[in-house]
């Protein structure tokens, strides 16, 4: 199951993402875990520190190694320096798999301990001062969306993706990469404003969208959430002395998390696993297919010299059983 954490800076979703991933682990369940957010610090949320969360490899150094794995023996594409980020999977593609071992996992993942389990966690890499007036930051996150393109996901697998912060997930396609998205909300009009966004840009493309109200203190700023986000609205949390204390970089035992917000997390997951029954992979595949067409046609063609419309698998339909299968 794909996940996405998204709202404005300062929201708390890089918080809540990294207490879902930490919920998930505790069940045991398979976890991979992406920063893709220009702010990177979901790798200190899951408890590294600074030297360690600074020496995680970036997917986006690692672009060539993603490119040649995933492209396989797909006849349509004729040189990773063809592919652009949304090249989509075809006839002889490699996929990915939330619980094999594979280049990609060991070029950009590092496993991360927490209480109960194990998860991989990947990250598009900081914004450098290199990259100011020369780079975008989704030139970052081109990796991550790569990936899921390719990526088979099945019941009770979860990959987490902390977003980039406000609507700017939506100069690429990669909002519709997923099964739910949890927008992280504050009870403030800024806060909402983002959800509007959001909302209506997701209109035409059947995004799963649920409201996570943070930061709620009382009933007046629950019926704000109700009147601004109406049914969209999942869950709120509220104060969380144990999160304080993660913030120090001391974090108890998980299971000592405050009972209302466990009960916050476990309503998340149950949410999540909902969306298993409303996947339609033929959908997935011609959005992951309208999206290359608009960038082949507005930079992609001219950058690589080809009509990258051409690497479209007309026959291809990604799912678990052409991954079973391949």
């Amino acid at each position: 199951m794909k996940i996405a954490f998204v709202g404005k800076g300062g929201s708390g979703k890089t918080t809540l993402s990294s207490l879902f991933v930490r919920h998930l682990a505790a069940t045991g369940a398979p976890v991979v875990a992406i920063d893709a957010d220009i702010n990177q610090h979901l790798g200190a949320a899951l408890g590294l520190d600074d030297a360690e969360a600074a020496g995680l490899p970036a997917m986006g150094e690692h672009l060539s190694l993603i490119k040649d794995h995933l492209r396989g023996t797909n006849p349509r594409i004729a040189s990773t320096e063809k592919m652009i980020k949304t090249t989509p999977p075809g006839e002889g593609s490699r996929l990915l798999r939330v619980r094999e071992d594979n280049p990609v996992y060991d070029a950009c993942a590092r496993p991360v301990e927490l209480d109960g389990g194990t998860v991989r966690l990947m990250v598009t890499g900081p914004f450098t001062d290199a990259d100011l007036g020369v780079a975008c930051y989704h030139s970052k996150t081109g990796a991550v969306e790569l990936c899921l393109n390719h990526l088979v996901d099945a019941r009770d697998e979860y990959v987490v993706v902390d977003m980039t912060a406000g609507s700017d997930s939506f100069a690429s396609g990669m909002f519709t990469r997923f099964d739910i998205t949890f927008l992280v909300a504050e009870p403030t009009r800024k806060g909402v404003s983002v959800y509007r966004q959001y909302k209506e840009y997701a209109r035409d493309f059947g995004v799963t969208l649920k409201v996570v109200g943070n930061k709620v203190q009382g009933q007046d700023d629950l019926d704000f959430l109700h009147d601004e986000v109406g049914d969209d609205l999942l869950v709120t949390v509220g104060h969380s002395d144990w999160v304080r204390a993660m913030e120090k970089g001391r974090p108890p035992r998980f299971e000592l998390l405050e009972e209302t917000n466990s009960r916050a997390l476990r309503t998340l997951r149950t949410a999540v696993d909902a969306t298993y029954e409303l996947r339609d992979w033929a959908r997935y595949t011609q959005q992951m297919v309208h999206f290359h067409l608009k960038n082949a046609h507005s930079w992609g063609n001219e950058r690589t010299g080809d009509d990258l419309a051409a690497q479209v698998d007309p026959g291809f339909v990604l799912g678990e059983e052409v991954a079973t299968l391949a």
